[in-house]
């Protein structure tokens, strides 16, 4: 099946877009907290209210007709600044503050935006994302598409690989570390982990490194559990929950997943292993 491209927009559009993503760009190159906490908060005031951010105390003085609206107001525009929103895991006792930090203000924009109507459109939208991965993760690679709705947790123990692409309303969590290598797809609203939770203790947490691919697939609502490796050219099919390593090439289905089959194109090596 052919891929298209996306459909080329009126150019005064396009160019308004690629110069609001390159000036977000180069805001963000600066890591400073502060600073990148002040640019989303700007551009969140304008993409939600479109206005100009004014400070709470520089806008208009009660009065008693609208005492609850004016209220209501005043906590959505300090809600666009990161410095006065919480998010989970900074609540995780395994966070690295220093290096979360300077992440928070983009994580909490990537979150934003998305819940907006721009994040919806998918031509903006996977080029702003992958401009603020690349403040964020680890490592992502070239021609990486992700799309809305993703969700990632610490970020600066995430890598994406090139050619990969993360569909929507994945959960990528990167506590352990997470590695997904070249050329993989994760599809909608799948879960990949990289922590786990004690059986008699649920507050003793272990993070392990989980890997996907290369040209792997994680297809539908599957569930790769923590410190799992999906081999190369591996697929875990649509509901199915990878609890143990799958082999390359091998396609894996069920909870817990096991294999159904083996590509054809696998090696001969590789079959023995799905026949095992």
């Amino acid at each position: 099946m052919p891929r298209y491209e996306y459909r080329t927009l009126h150019p005064d559009a396009e160019q308004s877009l690629l110069a609001w993503i390159d000036h977000l760009d180069k805001e963000f190159s600066n890591p400073d907290p502060a600073h990148r906490s002040e640019i989303v908060r700007d551009a969140l005031h304008q993409i939600y209210l479109g206005r100009p951010y004014m400070p709470a105390e520089e806008s208009e003085p009660f009065d008693n007709a609208s005492v609850t609206s004016q209220l209501s107001g005043r906590a959505l525009t300090h809600s666009f600044d990161p410095r006065n929103i919480t998010l989970e895991p900074e609540y995780y006792g395994d966070i690295d503050a220093a290096r979360y930090e300077p992440r928070k203000p983009l994580i909490w924009f990537w979150m934003m935006f998305d819940r907006s109507p721009m994040g919806l459109n998918h031509w903006l939208g996977y080029r702003m994302r992958y401009m603020i991965a690349k403040h964020t993760l680890k490592h992502i690679g070239k021609n990486v598409k992700l799309f809305h709705g993703i969700e990632i947790s610490f970020g600066y123990n995430l890598t994406i690989e090139d050619n990969c692409v993360i569909h929507k309303y994945v959960l990528l969590d990167d506590r352990g570390e997470l590695i997904i290598r070249e050329g993989s797809s994760v599809s909608d609203f799948a879960n990949v982990y990289s922590h786990a939770h004690d059986l008699n203790d649920p507050m003793i947490i272990t993070n392990h490194k989980t890997m996907i691919g290369p040209r792997a697939r994680i297809t539908y609502h599957a569930t790769v559990l923590s410190g799992v490796t999906v081999g190369e050219h591996a697929i875990v099919g649509s509901m199915g929950v990878a609890s143990k390593d799958v082999p390359p090439y091998n396609v894996v289905a069920g909870v817990p997943a096991k294999t159904v089959k083996v590509k054809s194109i696998a090696p001969s090596s590789a079959q023995r292993i799905g026949e095992g």
